[in-house]
């Protein structure tokens, strides 16, 4: 048997992880004409670690949690509108919204299987949209809602065009998130989220209450994703309908399986290759930018099952038995 994959998970931050998080420091001062684009990595990355952390761990698929991304950006949008832009109350009032939303449906969502989720979420998806559509005098239906006005953060730091503030802001947001649920997963709870996903009917024999567990994960994710929503509109100043499309769920998924699910890392990495690839490709060919989407896509279910860490690890893994075996 690999003792390598009974061994239990723990904090323990790698060198390679630390290398990682440089890598987002690195990028301010080397692309400087680039930080809008990677705060918005950065904020979809965050959103795309909080669908892994109810798919990847939990095993809970879904077709709608843009509903939840689009929840928080909209509570964050209606807070500045009204007068109050202050960001960081803006950003646990969004996932308090979210969290709620997210805990109601949660009911609906354990008590069905894969097929049953997949509709109960996007169907949700699909009513949040059209509400906030037929909404336009609240929401500014396909307007979008206009007219935001950030606080200065902390009373000190104000959203320059150039995304600087922005850039730190969500930077630091989505560390501290990840701190969290990098913690979370780590932790017995997050142990039996595992064990739910590979055999849910045995955990109760274990003592484990499934459903009181995965209405926790899914009310955390949604919680997750509503502060990813708020800050792509805080950053932006500006909420379009599109936060709570369809489109933006199925991209989620692609930069999952992109990434490789169950890992937190493959959110983030998924997110990035996705989008610098949608901003390079759209680039020299604007109309038919999606077929090389797809075969990206394609290519990396052939040849790197489990995404492009589960490849990866693959890689790392023959080289390291080569070694052993000489």
């Amino acid at each position: 048997m690999d003792h390598a994959a009974l061994r239990l998970p723990n904090d323990r931050w790698k060198a390679f992880e630390i290398a990682f998080w440089l890598l987002p420091v690195a990028s301010y001062f080397l692309f400087p004409d680039y930080l809008v684009l990677v705060s918005q990595i950065m904020i979809i990355g965050l959103f795309a670690m909080s669908l892994d952390l109810i798919l990847g761990y939990a095993g809970i698929v879904s077709l709608g949690h843009a509903a939840f991304f689009g929840l928080g950006a909209y509570t964050a949008g209606l807070l500045s509108v009204h007068g109050w832009g202050e960001p960081v109350s803006g950003l646990f009032a969004a996932a308090a919204v979210a969290a709620v939303a997210g805990f109601l449906v949660s009911f609906l969502v354990v008590r069905g299987q894969d097929l049953a989720r997949l509709m109960v979420t996007l169907g949700i998806g699909l009513m949040l949209f059209e509400a906030a559509n037929k909404a336009a005098f609240i929401t500014g239906g396909v307007d979008g809602l206009s007219g935001m006005a950030m606080a200065p953060l902390f009373g000190t730091f104000e959203f320059d065009l150039y995304g600087k503030t922005a850039f730190w802001y969500s930077f630091a947001v989505l560390f501290l998130l990840f701190v969290a649920m990098r913690r979370v997963v780590n932790s017995p709870f997050g142990l039996s989220l595992r064990g739910i996903r590979e055999g849910g009917r045995r955990m109760p024999a274990i003592g484990a209450n499934v459903d009181r567990r995965l209405v926790a994960v899914f009310t955390l994710g949604a919680a997750i994703a509503g502060v990813a929503g708020a800050l792509l509109a805080q950053t932006t100043q500006f909420v379009g309908l599109d936060v709570l499309g369809f489109p933006r769920s199925a991209e989620l998924l692609i930069m999952l399986v992109l990434g490789g699910t169950g890992r937190l890392y493959g959110a983030l990495i998924g997110a990035a290759v996705f989008m610098v690839a949608q901003d390079k490709i759209s680039g020299f060919d604007p109309t038919y930018w999606q077929f090389y989407i797809g075969l990206l896509l394609v290519l990396i279910v052939l040849f790197a099952r489990g995404g492009i860490l589960g490849g990866l690890e693959k890689i790392y893994a023959r080289i390291f038995k080569r070694k052993e075996a000489a």
